[in-house]
């Protein structure tokens, strides 16, 4: 049989997976398989399978259209190997549409689909010669040129407005900014000497994007001192740690891994005790490697934080829960195929019972930061209040003094300051809609223990 690019069979075999719901894909493309790729391929199988999940909804459109019977059901493996070539030909300037192709069919071929491997052929030949013009003009148009379900797009302009949904939904098909923390400033210039082009970040001060290189490749990496991390990630970190009244010596983190915020309220916090809790097995196996070197301060424990012994008290508590993810689909593309509308109201349940949790573990003057990366108000506003409206010993805290206090402080750039100001709801929350950051979409809460 013609050989296959490595890349190209990673890519397949990884959305062949994801196709199943067997795994996710961020976790496919850190797997041992793909690091044992070359850098070129390991890049190719990245941009392949990222790039034809997010463009996938529109790909089938574009594809089923063309097909003899349009209504056909086709096998998954065939399904895979035309959008992989559809999404070469139609959104990959640097790949000769022949390769595409031919590789497309060699998928189909190897896969034991010899007999369609023809149909794949003709229908990826015919989609090269065929123009598609897709408005944005309203919400069902934009789902469609913007590859998103159609009923999640709708949900956004009810909830947000046109103009941001389309900003939302463009920030979806973008490969999102690579963005590092820096764990002191002269790790700046020893990356530049490895080769690593960096370039201030929009918000933190100690967070820089990734302009070229591969900084998993530097010492600084393998030794921790610089790490992967999306600054809105960061921010959660950044805000939880602000003490505007007392001391904080003692703090959990409630759903921690992978463990990022973690180290940011280790590094915030000198003076602190720190818990970090989750309940996930491989997830919390992923948290102690990564937290390995910290043993000294922070302990990490298996367990619900919704479980926790009614005497242990924590000054402040993190409860970036787990959600949905909707602001994370240009990271997460798989999100939007699997995510369905009832599921928004399941995963509040879990929400309030983890913000329950926390609030108890406070004493008077404690605080509880609570965050999603989710847009849904089901999953935000909605959970707060609820929970808000069972405690009345708890209230809103003053996120809008906190951003300010962490500018005087230099942990904010001046633009990124008066970015955050200008996204705090009436309801005292902050939200970052992705597409007005260069970030994931987060929601964050600031809640204070009063009696």
């Amino acid at each position: 049989m013609p050989p296959i690019s490595a890349a190209r069979k990673a890519a397949f075999q990884i959305l062949m997976a994801v196709e199943r719901g067997n795994s996710h894909s961020d976790d496919l493309l850190r797997s041992k398989a793909v690091n044992a790729l070359s850098a070129p391929d390991r890049n190719l199988a990245t941009a392949l399978v990222l790039g034809t999940l997010r463009w996938q909804i529109q790909l089938d459109h574009q594809l089923q259209v063309l097909l003899k019977r349009p209504n056909a059901k086709l096998d998954p493996e065939i399904r895979i190997a035309l959008r992989m070539g559809a999404f070469q030909i139609l959104h990959l300037d640097r790949i000769p549409a022949r390769a595409a192709i031919d590789e497309s069919v060699e998928l189909a071929k190897q896969a034991g689909h010899r007999f369609a491997s023809g149909m794949v052929n003709a229908v990826l030949r015919k989609l090269g010669a065929t123009r598609f013009d897709f408005s944005e003009e309203g919400p069902a148009d934009l789902a469609m040129a913007q590859a998103h379900p159609a009923w999640m797009v709708e949900r956004w302009a009810a909830l947000c407005g046109m103009e941001s949904t389309r900003a939302i939904c463009r920030h979806g098909q973008s490969q999102p900014l690579l963005t590092v923390r820096l764990a002191t400033p002269g790790v700046e210039a020893e990356l530049t000497e490895a080769g690593i082009v960096l370039e201030p970040a929009e918000l933190l001060t100690a967070a820089r994007t990734v302009v070229s290189g591969d900084v998993t490749a530097t010492a600084a990496f393998q030794e921790g001192r610089v790490r992967l991390q999306d600054e809105s990630s960061q921010l959660v970190a950044e805000l939880a740690s602000v003490s505007l009244d007392q001391e904080v010596k003692s703090i959990l983190d409630a759903c921690a891994a992978p463990g990022g915020k973690t180290l940011i309220l280790a590094e915030r916090n000198p003076q602190a005790r720190i818990l970090a809790c989750e309940s996930s097995a491989p997830r919390f196996e992923q948290l102690q490697k990564r937290l390995a070197g910290h043993a000294d301060r922070i302990d990490c424990r298996h367990a619900d934080a919704t479980g926790l012994a009614k005497d242990e008290t924590f000054d402040l508590v993190l409860a970036d829960v787990p959600c949905s993810g909707t602001g994370t689909l240009g990271r997460n593309p798989e999100i939007r195929h699997r995510l369905r509308s009832e599921d928004f109201n399941r995963q509040s349940e879990r929400q309030r019972e983890i913000l329950r949790a926390a609030l108890r573990a406070v004493p008077p003057g404690g605080r509880v930061v609570y965050s999603t990366c989710s847009l849904e108000p089901e999953e935000n506003e909605q959970v707060v209040a609820a929970v808000l409206a069972e405690c009345t010993a708890a209230r809103i805290g003053p996120i809008e003094a906190a951003v300010q206090e962490l500018f005087k402080k230099g942990t904010f750039t001046p633009a990124g300051a008066e970015k955050l100001l200008g996204s705090i709801t009436p309801q005292g929350y902050l939200r970052l809609l992705p597409g007005k950051f260069h970030t994931d979409g987060f929601f964050i809460a600031i809640i204070e223990r009063v009696a």
